[in-house]
């Protein structure tokens, strides 16, 4: 296991990827001065030395009081919403590399108090915001016309996400229930589960082939993984992997990948295919809840945070993936071997076109028979 960690003054409180242009990425990062007031902070991110810049490279203080609670990134990553405890604020990034800045917008959700979940949908067109106080609301982005408005969603919100056709959003409570959302009218479903039985993750397959949701279920002591059919809303199967309740769960953008934080640092990644763990990192965040989780954007890392280790990137111990490059260098290499292979049986073999000389091939005689000689006769007379 590879990885870096971000030492900042003050208590990290969560963290998001921003996805850039030339996979470019970019690290957001809340962080809680105590008494005083909190602040976001921008780092870059270097894939080839798996870290974050060693000082921020923009920097936003907040003036009233108040922690943050978690962010949302735009999936253009040109905007960012992040959650106080206090309201809800707007961000706007521009500019590159080194001269990256990012300013506060109106927004019309500054005076509704802190909300522990908020989500883009993965076209962009829509966004979830899911309170503390259990009130669900869910806009067109970017007018922010409102599409559901539902004060008592849930008790209190524990996680939520969207389906990769933007089509459905999944919630769940702190009380263990999960409901299905669908996105175009607000309807929801109520997901079935035993008395004893909390729903407590959800997250969406992202593979872009037959759709699930995948959830975790604590059931006394047990950690269970359940998949659900989206057509039906019925639980198909489960399986437990993590051995440990979870306090997070992530799936990369490419859902090969899911990812599961535990209560005492640890994270474990899944591979989607046959459900089987892939890698465990042990002690990530030694003894501490992970609170934030997230796959990079274009690389096979994990971006977690936890308010005694701060923020650290983590290189996955999974299969690396072929690069674009690499796959057109082994067709050129399929190639040429099949033209020198070519070269070799034109060589050695004798096909139609590789004919011998004509003029090395032996000459025979003609032979005259003489017509009246004895020899004809001992064929004897002919019966017609």
């Amino acid at each position: 296991m590879d990885g870096g960690d971000v030492t900042v003054e003050g208590k990290v409180t969560c963290a998001s990827w921003i996805k850039r242009p030339e996979n470019a990425h970019l690290v957001v990062i809340a962080k809680s001065n105590g008494t005083s007031s909190s602040s976001l902070e921008i780092f870059s991110f270097d894939p080839i030395t798996t870290s974050l810049s060693t000082s921020p490279k923009a920097t936003y203080v907040f003036e009233e009081s108040g922690n943050a609670v978690c962010i949302a990134v735009h999936p253009t990553g040109d905007d960012f919403v992040c959650s106080t405890t206090t309201d809800c604020k707007l961000f706007e990034l521009y500019g590159h590399e080194d001269n990256i800045k990012f300013v506060c917008k109106e927004f019309p959700l500054e005076d509704v108090g802190p909300q522990k979940c908020m989500a883009f949908s993965v076209d962009g067109s829509k966004l979830a915001t899911g309170g503390v106080d259990g009130h669900f609301r869910l806009f067109e982005w970017p007018t922010m016309r409102i599409i559901v408005d539902e004060p008592k969603a849930h008790k209190s919100f524990r996680d939520m996400d969207f389906s990769l056709d933007s089509e459905f959003l999944a919630s769940t409570s702190t009380d263990g229930a999960a409901r299905i959302w669908k996105t175009s009218d607000g309807v929801p479903v109520t997901l079935t589960r035993n008395s004893d039985e909390n729903i407590e993750l959800c997250r969406f397959s992202k593979d872009g082939t037959k759709p699930f949701l995948f959830t975790t279920i604590q059931k006394g002591n047990k950690t269970l993984m359940a998949v659900w059919d989206i057509s039906t809303w019925k639980k198909i199967g489960h399986k437990s992997l993590l051995k440990k309740p979870a306090s997070i769960m992530s799936i990369s953008l490419d859902g090969k990948y899911l990812a599961l934080g535990s209560k005492d640092g640890d994270v474990c990644v899944i591979e989607v295919k046959n459900m089987e763990i892939s890698s465990l990192h042990r002690r990530v965040h030694l003894g501490t809840n992970i609170t934030s989780l997230e796959f990079c954007p274009s690389e096979r890392v994990a971006l977690t945070t936890s308010s005694q280790w701060g923020a650290m990137v983590t290189k996955l111990n999974v299969p690396a993936d072929w690069k674009e490059w690499q796959i057109y260098l082994l067709l050129l290499a399929l190639f040429l071997a099949s033209a020198v292979l070519f070269y070799v049986f034109f060589e050695n073999s004798d096909s139609f076109w590789n004919f011998p000389d004509p003029s090395s091939r032996p000459k025979i005689g003609t032979v005259h028979t003489d017509p009246t000689s004895d020899d004809w006769s001992s064929f004897g007379p002919v019966d017609l």
